[in-house]
Formats: structure tokens, sequence, C-alpha cells
């Protein structure tokens, strides 16, 4: 399964916008869990990690 997506200015940088239907494929919460990324072979690798976010 892939995807197109555009990135969006974001300050000095640029972000990319995970729709709900691909953080429910890999089951993330955005309000309370958080991703990992890494990068293979020039490829962006996004995950669910064990993290969670942590409230103040």
């Amino acid at each position: 399964m892939s995807f197109d997506r555009k990135l969006m200015k974001n300050g000095n940088g640029w972000a990319l916008c995970i729709n709900s239907v691909i953080l429910n494929l890999i089951d993330v919460n955005p309000e309370t869990d958080m991703v990992k990324y890494t990068i293979e072979n020039e490829k962006l690798i996004i995950e669910k990690s064990n993290k969670k976010i942590e409230k103040l």
C-alpha cells in the first residue's frame, strides 16, 4: 500500500500531514501516542512508538 502526499511549509521546515485512515492502519491515537520514524535505504518509515505523550 502506498500514498502520495505533498509536504506543507511549517516555519523554517516542511511537514507531512498524516490523515486519519493512515493513523488507523498503524493504530495511532494522535492525542496519546507518539510515532517513531527511521530512514533506511532512502526510505522514511513511520511506526507507532512504545512511548506515550506526557500530559503536563
